[in-house]
């Protein structure tokens, strides 16, 4: 019986070499051969698609790319967090009186931004006006004033990448009781009248600030030799 089989086989293999299919061989068709005998027929299956897990990632379709949204690039976004901005820092009286300049300065130093200017000045009236002329119509005004002219303030020019958002956070809440710790109002101060050190408040007015309160050849530009050790 194991000789019948063998023969049988055989002759089919040898049948379906000899038969010139009908239906060309393809990619993408199923062809069938079948032979003289009716005990024989072969199949033989291709397959379109190899891809175990088809996928419709933009990654291996570029067709996609043109009908997704346009999207900032990761390059974009990360030139745009590291623009380098300036930002004033006035130490006020309360915190000149109290000694704590050293110790203001030494946080935006180890933070590694770059002082560019720096000095001990008495304000007048009209400059203290001028920094604050948005809080003109608040009640607290008249008293404002009075509290930085009533002595000497240390004013200051930072310089670094994302400084002022970065600035108001090591400063703290402008109310003392909510600062986090940590910050310099929430270690050094207790009360919103007496709260040390202003900082401004966006790149626009870290610009109007500095040019406020620092006259032309007040400022140094020069590079800090930790500079590689801090970016990129």
């Amino acid at each position: 019986m194991g000789v019948f089989a063998g023969t049988t086989a055989a002759a089919c293999v040898t049948s379906s070499l000899a038969l010139t299919p009908t239906t060309p061989f393809s990619s993408n068709k199923r062809t069938t051969i079948t032979t003289s005998s009716s005990k024989c027929r072969i199949r033989a299956t291709h397959h379109q698609n190899l891809t175990a897990f088809p996928s419709t990632s933009h990654l291996f379709y570029a067709k996609s790319l043109r009908t997704t949204k346009p999207r900032i690039f990761l390059p974009h976004l990360i030139a745009s967090l590291e623009q380098v901005d300036q930002t004033y820092i006035m130490v006020k009286p309360d915190g000149v009186q109290r000694g704590v300049v050293g110790d203001i300065i030494s946080r935006f130093e180890k933070k590694g931004f770059k002082l560019t200017g720096l000095k001990l000045y008495q304000c007048s009236k009209d400059l203290a006006e001028e920094h604050y002329k948005d809080l003109k119509l608040k009640s607290f005004f008249p008293k404002l004033i009075d509290y930085i002219t009533s002595g000497p303030v240390v004013c200051m020019a930072w310089e670094g990448v994302g400084v002022v958002a970065s600035a108001r956070k090591l400063i703290g809440a402008t109310d003392p009781l909510q600062a986090e710790p940590g910050t310099i109002r929430g270690d050094l101060a207790v009360q919103t009248g007496r709260n040390i050190v202003h900082g401004s408040d966006s790149p626009e007015n870290g610009k109007r600030e500095i040019a406020l309160w620092f006259k032309e050849g007040e400022l140094c530009e020069w590079t800090p030799v930790l500079t590689p050790w801090l970016r990129e």
